[in-house]
């Protein structure tokens, strides 16, 4: 159940982030993300609490991943990480690159 739930919704060209909406780390991350210029249903948050396997999610995003903390942020296939690792890639300039890259924005 968990990896189907978390498996279904990466997808390439797609931008998902999966979340918890009492982390003020997810919040900072949907600030950030609802700025720019995203595609009619490129960008999707995904709130892990809604169902009641957030914890086998948290345990098969760790699987994938590396780290079972929330947000966990994918471009296309790829995890980019958390909430300090894209705020670090949108100051580079490398965030923008990467979603011109899998034709996400505007």
């Amino acid at each position: 159940m968990a990896e189907e739930f978390v498996n279904c919704r990466i997808q390439p060209g797609k931008v998902v982030v999966f979340i918890k909406p009492s982390c003020p780390y997810c919040k900072r991350t949907q600030e950030l993300l609802s700025q720019l210029p995203f595609k009619q249903g490129v960008l999707e948050f995904v709130d892990i609490t809604a169902t009641s396997d957030t914890s086998k999610i948290q345990d098969y995003l760790q699987q994938l991943t590396g780290a079972r903390t929330v947000p966990r942020v994918f471009i296309g296939k790829d995890c980019i990480g958390g909430c300090s690792d894209l705020m670090e890639m949108h100051q580079s300039g490398e965030l923008l690159k990467r979603l011109k890259q899998i034709g996400a924005l505007q």
